[in-house]
């Protein structure tokens, strides 16, 4: 109509209802990306506190009042956190070597099975930082003088936000969280693992389990020439889906964490530390010293009460048993480290970045190895003989896999600034293809990779 307003057409356009294409606001809501993408003390950011302790509850009224209970010994909780490390980086490791078995079978749509150990290790991540019941007690009211006490609850009904904060603070110098947030989601996620994959889909390594029936019999490995091109979108596919999947888990368990806070038990102070935390103690340190004798004399040696005949059928040591040896070792050096790297600098974490670059260069170093003839006097044997290569391969799974990490790496980006997200993830990323490329790339475009001696999970060439 020739008499109509445009601006008021316009408006109407706009309020249709039910057009959510129209209607849906925009995906970024802040574009000056100043206070609100400040960087936040939640999730397993060890970085941002010094050596956890007990905090002090002793203010000027307990002064005149003794507390009600001994202080708590630095001593005994800095052997809590580290029992807590070890039993749980045993528990991370097995979860994600179980994860990789059940997601790599025939007709799998997604054939890097690691990638499902860094999506779950992120949603458990997720759920630990926004859970706020579990460690609600955190050190326990009865350590508290009365004035400090009744303070604490006032002020988490005039403001809980202010609440939240100190709680999430409070509750990284808890062992047991730090067992579970850096010792499980830490170890159960793998960022060397997941740099491997991204070289091995570039170089058309990338095995992929059998899916269809054929004349011969052919290898999980067997891979058929393609251009560069096809290579090049190989790699970024793994980069794009693992960087995805995980942040999108971490804000799932997050989500999670919220739905179920009704429902969520607290597990009380005198609970944890009378009795949880001295049980972890013994099972830490036993269960590290069975994997290490289990390793020693493993059950499917030939007079084992597993045995399959002669040694070279035995399996475990390089399928498992290997790398719950190295795996308690990676994750006590991924935790000091960052607990001294990263307060450097808030903007980028040096720590997490520095284990993970660190990691992807002892994962590459050893798949060559494991991949290529080295002289003996028993001949040339890939990777050394059997033995050799199991113990390669254990290093990998256990030691690179928990000294690197998805989980604190994707809390990282979604609690730093934008540009400084950005900054930090595509350092790691490039830091850590590029040397996969380098050491890895060396061997396998010169002298070649060859079948490697022992069993490797079926998820290695």
């Amino acid at each position: 109509m020739a008499g109509a307003d445009p601006a008021a057409e316009a408006g109407t356009m706009d309020n249709r209802p039910g057009v959510d294409e129209i209607n849906a606001p925009a995906p970024v809501q802040n574009r000056d990306d100043t206070s609100e993408w400040r960087r936040q003390t939640y999730l397993e950011d060890e970085s941002l506190e010094s050596a956890p302790t007990p905090p002090s509850f002793h203010t000027r009224s307990s002064q005149a009042s003794p507390p009600r209970r001994d202080p708590l010994s630095p001593i005994a909780t800095q052997l809590y956190i580290v029992s807590h490390l070890i039993f749980f980086s045993l528990w991370g490791t097995l979860a994600r070597l179980g994860m990789q078995w059940l997601t790599f079978y025939p007709g799998a749509p997604i054939v890097t099975p690691v990638l499902w150990a860094n999506v779950s290790g992120s949603f458990v991540m997720g759920f630990l930082s926004e859970d706020g019941r579990l460690f609600r007690q955190e050190w326990g009211l009865d350590n508290m003088d009365p004035h400090t006490r009744e303070k604490a609850l006032e002020q988490e009904k005039s403001d809980p936000a202010a609440a939240k904060k100190a709680h999430a603070k409070t509750k990284k110098t808890i062992p047991l969280y730090i067992g579970l947030a850096t010792g499980f989601c830490g170890s159960f996620t793998s960022f060397s693992s997941f740099m491997r994959d991204v070289f091995l889909a570039l170089s058309n390594n990338l095995p992929t389990p059998v899916n269809h029936t054929y004349s011969t019999v052919p290898s999980f490995t067997s891979t058929i020439h393609r251009s560069g091109g096809y290579s090049f979108m190989a790699l970024l596919a793994v980069i794009v889906y693992t960087v995805a999947l995980s942040l999108a888990a971490l804000n799932v368990g997050a989500h999670f964490a919220l739905a179920l806070d009704r429902f969520t038990p607290t597990l009380p102070f005198r609970l944890i530390r009378k009795f949880i935390d001295p049980l972890v103690v013994v099972l830490a340190w036993g269960c590290w010293l069975g994997a290490i004798f289990l390793s020693i004399w493993p059950p499917d040696r030939p007079s084992g009460p597993s045995s399959r005949g002669s040694w070279t059928n035995e399996v475990w040591r390089g399928e498992v048993l290997f790398a719950l040896v190295f795996a308690p070792v990676g994750c006590l050096l991924r935790y000091y480290a960052s607990l001294k790297l990263n307060p450097i600098t808030a903007s980028f974490p040096l720590g997490t970045f520095a284990v993970n670059v660190f990691g992807c260069a002892v994962e590459a170093m050893c798949y060559s190895v494991q991949h290529v003839p080295i002289n003996s006097t028993a001949g040339a044997l890939v990777g050394g003989g059997r033995v050799s290569c199991q113990v390669l391969q254990g290093v990998m799974d256990g030691f690179c896999g928990t000294t690197t990490t998805v989980s604190t790496w994707v809390s990282e980006l979604q609690s730093l600034r934008r540009r400084h997200a950005y900054v930090y993830g595509m350092a790691s990323v490039v830091a850590g293809l590029c040397l996969m490329v380098t050491i890895m790339g060396s061997v396998r475009w010169t002298v070649g990779w060859s079948t490697p001696a022992c069993v490797t999970m079926r998820t290695s060439l």
